[in-house]
């Protein structure tokens, strides 16, 4: 049997790193998903800022997952060659913080047109970033989300195929595929299963509209991670309950609560989780 590594967007905590790190250690979690500190994107640090980082992370005992990069979340018409520059710090931000994993997006596209229609755009575009990578030793970890072109399993899938590289792989997002309305189990991931190489832990319900703690939406967690439990893999929470800094800009939210609220949301995300390792035998790494 393989073991689940548990991650976590601690910005959801607090955007204090000195906060993150000490929920992180009370909850047991050795790693988090880095995208945000002090309300500044990931993509924002230079070298030698992240370097001061992970100095204090080292202290702590907490390591990086994955780098949760914005990388992909821009418009299809947006300057590439920007995004490229972009791309090449955070892939040299990824060796600082010794973590193998960048996630990325496959671009937000006008919702009135076709998917098909940039196609072909995308695919080249990706294949720049494979290019950039080449020799990095990063996998690059695709993740479904609503609005870009990879929000459907068969288009997530079709992208990583045609990159036609081992080091692209899909972050399996059960909440996003809920919220593109797809049947999450058997259908998404029987799609995407052979190309899951991370999971994020997000939940979310179709009748009322909202992410909800694991286990208590339509994302067939349990069903999800019963399928995935003889592999080792990092799962990554990422649960919404709270609105955090920066959230805003990830779904249109309004401003963040209070930071005790959200300590207490992570608090459920973590033991709603651990309920469903519980019920279904996973053992935690």
């Amino acid at each position: 049997m393989g073991k689940f590594i548990i991650s976590a967007f601690a910005d959801e905590i607090s955007a204090d790193l000195a906060v993150q790190i000490e929920i992180l250690k009370k909850h047991r979690i050795r790693f988090m998903e880095l995208r945000s500190i002090g309300g500044k994107n990931v993509a924002e640090f230079t070298p030698d800022e992240m370097r001061e980082v992970k100095k204090e992370l080292d202290r702590a005992g907490i390591a990086v997952s994955a780098i949760g990069s914005p990388i992909g979340k821009c418009k299809i018409d947006d300057d590439f060659e920007e995004e490229i520059e972009k791309f090449k710090n955070i892939i040299e931000l990824a060796h600082i913080l010794d973590t193998h994993y960048i996630r990325m997006f496959s671009f937000v596209l006008p919702e009135e047109n076709d998917p098909a229609i940039y196609r072909d755009e995308v695919l080249r575009r990706w294949r720049r970033y494979v290019d950039v990578a080449k020799g990095s030793g990063l996998i690059l970890l695709h993740e479904n989300e609503k609005n870009i072109y990879g929000d459907t399993a068969v288009r997530c899938l079709d992208l990583i195929k045609n990159m036609a590289s081992s080091v692209v792989l899909a972050t399996f997002d059960p909440a996003n595929f809920v919220q593109c309305g797809e049947k999450v189990f058997p259908d998404a991931f029987n799609v995407m299963d052979s190309y899951i190489g991370y999971v994020h832990i997000k939940d979310a319900s179709i009748k009322e509209g909202i992410n909800v703690p694991a286990g208590e939406g339509d994302g067939q967690i349990s069903e999800v991670l019963s399928a995935l439990k003889e592999r080792d893999l990092f799962i990554s929470l990422e649960p919404h309950l709270a609105l955090f800094e920066g959230f805003a800009n990830l779904e249109q939210g309004e401003e963040s609560l209070a930071e005790g609220d959200r300590i207490a949301s992570f608090a459920t995300a973590v033991n709603a989780l651990r309920k469903i390792m519980k019920d279904i035998g996973a053992k935690e790494g």
